[in-house]
């Protein structure tokens, strides 16, 4: 399932970028002309948007795990199969399990799927939206947990968040808090695995200004058995001489290539006023480089299409010597889940 996207190292050499590069440099995205590849309409599960799609490659199928609206907005994970020699060739299981009940942090969506496996059972990790009202992204106020052991039949393992938007000092009262980013292992030398969550730490309030109302924070948090998560870290911020993420930076997809770490993720800013996708590069898979404003921009919006307004919500994958990107367009899922292709850097 494309190791280089799981597993790390606790030590690793610093490769140094200095003078051997002009300019930053990104992958060379080839768009599917046939995008948008999963569309909202597939079932009343998800008549109003696919959104937040988070791939698994089993065998020779694509496991893709989503975030489908109804008619009435309400949102839930359901997984969607394709043949990875075909990602146009969708069968849709629908949702895996329900929204949380009334009062519950998951009460009005359940989005933002992360899979993995951990201590031999799956894991899956979703955002929830409550009903609380006025407060904007501090209603994303938990990170749910359901379990499996074939990727297909889900059971939540608690009705109550096991992830909080806390421990932040310089946000002490927030409670947003958002996933959608890759868990890494990254063994240690007493031969225990540590596992890495980068998600999001939505940490903006109700406000006309985009900076304050769309605020959000790219983190991370640390486990050793997917349940009890800690020292918390903010490793990607807004940047304010970016104008495509001068508002808000989220949860980063990260691997490890043979020379240093890379990753994808969206940002939002003044220049398109919604979401586009950017990529970076660390050597240590901690502190980020982004180039200088406009040379990270990796993946924007194009054209008068599907994707003309927001790209939103990569995630990546290795597929047969190449990556394989899944993401989101307009209206955050509204115009469904586009596929893109680029050769391997590094």
């Amino acid at each position: 399932m494309g190791s280089r996207f799981a597993l790390a190292s606790e030590s690793n050499p610093i490769y140094d970028m200095t003078d051997k590069r002009s300019t930053f440099r990104v992958h060379s995205w080839l768009r599917d002309p046939r995008n948008p590849i999963l569309t909202p309409g597939g079932g009343w599960f998800d008549v109003g948007c696919c959104m937040n799609p988070f791939a698994l490659r089993v065998n020779d199928d694509y496991y893709l795990y989503y975030a489908g609206a109804d008619k009435n907005g309400g949102r839930r994970i359901c997984l969607a199969i394709t043949p990875v020699s075909d990602v146009t060739k969708w069968t849709r299981l629908g949702p895996l399990f329900e929204r949380g009940k009334k009062g519950s942090f998951d009460e009005n969506w359940c989005v933002l799927p992360c899979v993995h496996k951990i201590n031999g059972k799956w894991h899956l990790y979703f955002s929830g939206q409550s009903a609380d009202q006025g407060v904007g992204l501090q209603a994303f106020r938990g990170i749910g947990l359901a379990v499996s052991d074939d990727l297909k039949t889900w059971s939540r393992y608690s009705e109550d968040p096991i992830l909080l938007g806390d421990g932040f000092p310089e946000w002490p009262d927030n409670k947003g808090i958002a996933g959608g980013g890759r868990i890494l292992e990254i063994p240690k030398k007493n031969g225990k695995i540590l596992y890495r969550m980068h998600y999001t730490l939505a940490n903006g309030v109700p406000d006309k200004t985009l900076q304050i109302n769309q605020a959000k924070q790219s983190v991370i948090a640390h486990s050793y058995d997917g349940l009890t998560w800690f020292d918390k870290r903010v490793v990607m911020r807004p940047r304010a001489e970016a104008e495509y993420e001068n508002a808000a930076t989220i949860a980063l997809n990260v691997w490890k290539t043979e020379k240093r770490w890379r990753a994808i993720y969206a940002g939002i800013g003044t220049q398109f006023g919604a979401y586009s996708i950017c990529e970076a590069v660390s050597d240590d898979g901690l502190v980020w480089d982004r180039g200088k404003p406009g040379e990270n921009l990796a993946l924007p919006p194009v054209g008068d299409g599907w994707e003309s307004k927001m790209t939103e919500y990569p995630n990546v994958l290795e597929e047969n010597g190449k990556l394989r990107l899944f993401y989101c367009g307009n209206g955050y899922g509204a115009t469904g889940i586009g596929t893109a292709t680029a050769e391997i850097l590094d």
